[in-house]
């Protein structure tokens, strides 16, 4: 078992990782009914996306005695309705450090084969940029 979610009334969920222990919670948007003082479940899957992308290069760059240190992505999650879902993830992760044109491209490719960009279904427009120094 990866983790236990538990509703705790007024939109407001507590998830807790098993293995560590560590907490999130999330609410419902204010744009569906929701306080919006947390985290959304959407929030956490567009969210997810990058932080995937970052680890997945942080292990190739340590392959390749690349720094990645500082390097930000911010996101935007687009909802659409009917049914209401996800409709596109735009990231746009800015690097700290620079880097040679080919581990840019290493890197990148990297990214976009990050285990959750692969399981995001097909017709989620995922709108990802890089931006080097």
């Amino acid at each position: 078992m990866t983790s236990t979610v538990t509703y705790q009334g007024a939109l407001r969920t507590s998830c807790v990782h098993l293995a560590s222990g560590n907490e999130i919670i999330t609410d419902a948007p204010t744009d569906n009914h929701g306080r919006g003082a947390a985290f959304s479940p959407t929030d956490t899957v567009a969210t997810a996306l990058a932080s995937c992308m970052l680890t997945v290069m942080g292990i190739k760059a340590n392959t390749m005695d690349v720094s990645l240190e500082g390097t930000t992505a911010e996101v935007t999650k687009v909802m659409s309705s009917d049914p209401r879902r996800i409709s596109k993830i735009i990231v746009q992760i800015q690097f700290a450090q620079p880097t040679s044109p080919k581990n840019q491209q290493i890197l990148e490719r990297t990214a976009l084969t990050c285990p959750v960009h692969q399981s995001l279904h097909p017709d989620m427009e995922k709108d990802i940029t890089f931006i080097w120094p």
